[in-house]
């Protein structure tokens, strides 16, 4: 299929055993994204191994390398999950011939099939573009039943800079959505630095209605705020979207990103918060994204997403 590559038993290796005992005997490799119907609880692994929104965007390319990266780190994962879930790797989503936005019609289908098939659809990156066409899965799947959706993005940047060109790139995406959807538009961004962000960002944010906490703020000391803030706003919706921007680490966990930061927030954290919104038995989809194996160290920010995506994944499903 055009802008589609099968998955790979290659990503999928590790100790072996008679009972499932790892991520790698669990994952069922799906080809040609034919979507599997069922009864029992479903995960679709999809991968967004596109990078030329990144480069648009003034970063480092590598990140259409991330997805199957992250697999590799999540196959030896000692498997805690539910016995009664079933989790599908359907391949990468890539660019042909510079072609993003049919790449990126594809993947919002694909999201809204596997939703209304009742997957929990997990987007690997890849830049951060990938947002856009996931919200549109998304927004197609709850355009009949009156539900709304909150974007909850941990993230050292809004990613609401303009077009260029009249086109997207992975700064646009929550821009692209507001100024498509503005009466559903709701969006928490969790880990915002000043550093990395212009005053002219804060003053779209500001015009468009996005909630988000500063770095100094989004920290274990300031729990309480952190804990005030995510409640109110699951409060205010009926379905999460998460969004794990992988720069919003502190490069100390993850270095191999386009755009390291110093000064990012920490696992710890992240994952308080992630069980915060588990709880709320809200959450309907997540990507996992930014990774650039390029410029990653001993595969750190690769397990950390492979971290991220077996918590969120073992919580979820208890």
């Amino acid at each position: 299929m055009k802008h589609h590559v099968n998955p790979s038993s290659s990503n999928w290796q590790g100790r072996n055993s008679d009972n499932q005992l790892y991520w790698h005997e669990l994952v069922q490799l799906v080809d040609d994204l034919a979507i599997k119907g069922g009864e029992d609880a479903k995960i679709a692994l999809l991968g967004y191994a596109v990078d030329a929104g990144v480069i648009n965007n003034g970063g480092r390319s590598g990140t259409k390398n991330g997805p199957d990266c992250i697999r590799k780190m999540l196959g030896p994962l000692a498997n805690h999950v539910n016995n009664n879930l079933s989790i599908y790797d359907y391949g990468n989503i890539v660019v042909e011939d510079s072609n993003i936005d049919a790449a990126q019609l594809l993947m919002r289908d694909t999201i809204y099939a596997c939703l209304q098939q009742n997957y929990l659809p997990v987007i690997l990156g890849g830049g951060h573009d990938a947002a856009y066409p996931h919200f549109l899965g998304i927004q197609k799947h709850l355009a009949n039943t009156g539900e709304t959706v909150g974007i909850i993005n941990f993230d050292a940047h809004f990613d609401i800079r303009p077009l260029l060109d009249g086109k997207g790139h992975s700064g646009s995406p929550f821009l692209q959505i507001a100024h498509q959807f503005p009466e559903q538009f709701n969006y928490l961004v969790l880990g915002i630095q000043k550093a990395a962000n212009p005053k002219t960002l804060f003053e779209t944010a500001s015009d468009i209605g996005c909630n988000y906490l500063e770095i100094e703020q989004f920290n274990l000391a300031h729990w309480g705020l952190v804990e005030t803030s995510i409640s109110q706003f699951l409060q205010s919706v009926d379905k999460v979207y998460v969004s794990i921007d992988l720069d919003g680490f502190s490069s100390a966990f993850a270095p191999g990103v386009s755009a390291p930061s110093p000064l990012g927030f920490t696992p710890e954290i992240v994952f308080k918060s992630l069980d915060l919104i588990i709880r709320s038995n809200k959450l309907l989809s997540f990507d996992i994204v930014e990774l650039n194996p390029v410029f990653d160290q001993d595969n750190a920010t690769a397990r950390l997403g492979a971290r991220c995506l077996e918590y969120i994944v073992r919580n979820h499903y208890r």
